[in-house]
This record gives structure tokens, sequence and C-alpha cells, in this order.
């Protein structure tokens, strides 16, 4: 932002940052320590938290010093494009993401609340039929780009049936999200309407008619979301729950396949999807720097001054990567990460992303165990962008499964549509709420 200079600051835009954030981050801890200053796009100025231990003392809000309210940052930002795509993603809202104290416990707990109510073999059938509904797309090509064909379909279509809304309707909400992600001034601008508008389609239809899906369940909480705290809270999920979990999906497999420890066929490799999933998480995070923060009062936080109006990032990619004289072997804090963040605005649905993303790859590699790139893994091409650790494309190949040929294959799960699962989702009863609803307690 333009509120003061900020000297040496980095930039988290362009192809540079793009094609090895890393070494971005390296130069920033050489310069500046565990807190440096960034441009998140032209003349958009924010503190970056790149340490470890920094990290971990904003997401439990040490001192209780820490706001998720962007409102006093935001009225000063200029009236540029940039800094209106900017906006789109961290620009306030009433939701868990944007608040503090009672409110955002009240908003936080209708999210935890109704996912609860997913039951997780359900959700695990509902990815199953998503996924080689996929696979029998591209199985016989012999190549595919699973970025595009794979990873990024998936966490739509199943959170499409979560929230009540037809497969039909995934491409234009795809669309949305992308450009929303992108936060590139118009374009960000123009996903985030198109976003809105599309959330604003499904809630007038769940009041009209309710179904067994979050949707529904986020409206007859007792939380009493209404208008726009319910608008908000959807778009949250939707937003939150599509990019990080599809590109989380893309980053750990092209781990998998660029890494021996992990096969030699992806049948029999060494280490787990679970194992590809906690170092994607660690190492490339979905959500690279995000977590926006401002202080109450000025503060003088791990060797830098930061005042009331500045926009601060946690850098979950750089904290997690932090360099240690500690050997991998000999550390003692089993590997933690901050992917998922931490404290009190930790992701509330973690398990469910988790789950999805292993059923989705471990779809993927019952079927095509002989998966591998078409180029070096250093070569594949990112996404753009400041907030996002996403692959552009995945290219792959592997022997083809044809749909007549004799054994298993996705052509022979007799998978129904995946416009609708093949079991719904169902919550309580209404009369039964009073002892088995989660939120009874």
């Amino acid at each position: 932002m333009t509120l003061r200079y900020m000297p040496d600051a980095g930039r988290l835009y362009g192809e540079e940052y793009a094609r090895d954030p890393q070494a971005i981050y390296a130069e920033l801890r050489r310069r500046h320590g565990a807190v440096a200053p960034v441009e998140i796009a032209p003349g958009i100025e924010a503190h970056l938290v790149i340490g470890y231990q920094a990290a971990v003392d904003v997401l439990n809000n040490v001192g209780g010093v820490w706001s998720k309210d962007p409102r006093a940052w935001q009225a000063r930002l200029p009236a540029t494009a940039d800094a209106a795509g900017t906006i789109a993603m961290i620009g306030h809202r009433p939701t868990a993401m944007f608040s503090d104290g009672a409110e955002h416990a009240r908003y936080r707990k209708v999210i935890s609340d109704c996912f609860r109510l997913v039951q997780p073999h359900k959700l695990r059938q509902m990815v199953t039929e998503v996924s080689d509904s996929l696979i029998s797309q591209f199985a016989a090509k012999g190549e595919a780009d699973l970025a595009a064909d794979f990873a990024r379909p998936i966490p739509l279509r199943v959170f499409n049936l979560l929230f009540g809304r037809p497969d039909s309707d995934s491409a234009d909400l795809s669309k949305a999200l992308s450009d929303m992600m992108e936060a590139d001034g118009e374009v960000g601008k123009r996903g985030s309407d198109e976003f809105s508008r599309y959330i604003g389609e499904l809630i007038q239809a769940k009041y009209a008619q309710r179904g067994d899906d979050l949707t529904s369940w986020f409206i007859d909480h007792p939380g009493g979301l209404r208008g726009e705290e319910l608008v908000q809270a959807v778009v949250l999920v939707l937003a939150a729950g599509f990019d990080p979990t599809s590109s989380l999906i893309s980053n750990a497999i092209s781990r998998m396949v660029s890494d021996d420890r992990y096969y030699s066929s992806l049948s029999n490799g060494a280490l787990s999807t679970y194992d590809a999933l906690m170092e994607a998480l660690r190492a490339e995070p979905a959500i690279a720097n995000f977590g926006p923060y401002f202080v109450r009062q000025p503060l003088h936080f791990h060797g830098t001054w930061i005042q009331p109006d500045e926009l601060v990032l946690v850098s979950y990619a750089a904290a997690n990567t932090e360099p240690t004289n500690v050997p991998e072997e000999q550390r003692s804090d089993g590997g933690a990460y901050l992917g998922f963040g931490a404290g009190a605005h930790r992701c509330p649905a973690s398990d469910p992303a988790l789950l999805i993303a292993v059923t989705a790859i471990e779809r993927l590699t019952s079927h095509l165990s002989d998966l591998e790139l078409t180029v070096p893994r250093e070569e594949l091409l990112w996404r753009p962008g400041p907030f996002h650790r996403s692959l552009a494309h995945l290219p792959v190949r592997f022997t083809p499964i044809r749909p007549d040929q004799p054994g298993d294959s996705p052509w022979a799960l007799n998978s129904p549509s995946s416009s609708a699962p093949s079991a719904p989702i169902s919550p309580p009863s209404s009369a039964s709420y009073a002892t088995s609803a989660p939120w009874s307690s």
C-alpha cells in the first residue's frame, strides 16, 4: 500500500516470483529477518512474516494485539485496479476470516458445526465417484494435464454437491474462482463479482426449498446468519475449499511422480499419498501467503515496527521452510507445518480437505500406476499471484486404459452421474436436533 514507502521490498508477483518463490523468501530473510517488506501488487505494500516462530506468534495472537479487521487499511488504499483486485481477496466481509472475538466465534461455530454433519464415508464415496468419472475422460489417451483435467475439477464438483448445486454449474464457478484467486486488477474484481452472483442464486434457491446440504444447514443453524452474513459464509467456504484443495492435490501429485521415494511404480513406493500431502503442506502449501492481520496499536515485532493501518501477511510457505541448524532426523517438531494455519483462525475444515485429497489421489494412482511427468518438475509452470502456490499445468503420460479392456477400470464401476451423490449426506432430522445436532451442546 502507499501509506509509507517500504524500501527494499520484495515483489510477490511476476514471472520471477512464480518461478521460484523460495529464492525470493531466502533473499528477504537474508536482508530483513523474520518480517520483510513486500509488494503484493504494484503499489500495494505489506509486511510478510517469514520466520516460523514469528508466524506462530501472529497466528496464536500472542499478547492479544492482532486483529483480522482490514477496514482501516482498506480505507486508505489508492483507487486503482490493482487495489480493487487485492480488496477482492482481503477486503472486509462479515465472516470468520475478517472478524475477532465473539463475532468470530459465532461465525466459525456455524461452519464447524455444519461440517461435522458431513459423514466421512459419504464424502469419500462422493469423491470416488467424481474422481472416477474424470479419470474415465482421459484414461484412454495415455496423457493428461492433471491440474486442469483432474485436480481442479474434483473439489469444485464435490463442493458443488455439498452446497446443493448441480454439477452443470461447475464451469462458471470455476472461472469465477480462478479469476478471483489471481487478484490481478480487473480480473480479480470480475471474478469476485461473478462469484457473489453465483452464491446469491444458490442461497435464493435454498431459502425456497431446503435440502440435505451445507447451504441449508447454514440457513437453519441457530447462529442466526442472515442476509450478507449467510452469503459471505458460503463464499468463504467455497473459496477456501476449492482452490486450495485443488492445488494441494496437484502439488502432491507432482511430488509423487518425480520422487523415487514415493514409487518406482506408484503402487509400491516407500512413502504414501498421505506423506506426499504432508510434504506439500510443508514445502509448497497451496495458500502460500495469506492470513491477513493488523495490529491494534504500534508494535515492534521481531525487529520490525508495524503500524495499525498496515497489512501483515503470514507466509506459510516461507515459515514452514525456514532453515534451521538442526538436522531433519533430529528435529523435535515432528515436521510441524502451518499449511492449514494455526490458532483460533486455523482452517475449520482441514480434515475434509485431506480426505478429499487422499481419496482423489489414491483413485488416480490405483488406475494409473505408471504416471510420469512429460517435463522435469523444475520446468513446470506455476500460476501467478501473491497468495497461492498452484500449478498452471501438470502434464503426465501413462499406459492407456481402454474402455473395452478386461479387468477393473473406471468404466466398470458403474458410477452414477456426478451431478448428485449416490446417497444423501444428511443431518439429523429436525426433531432430533436437541440431542444430536453439534450446536446443541
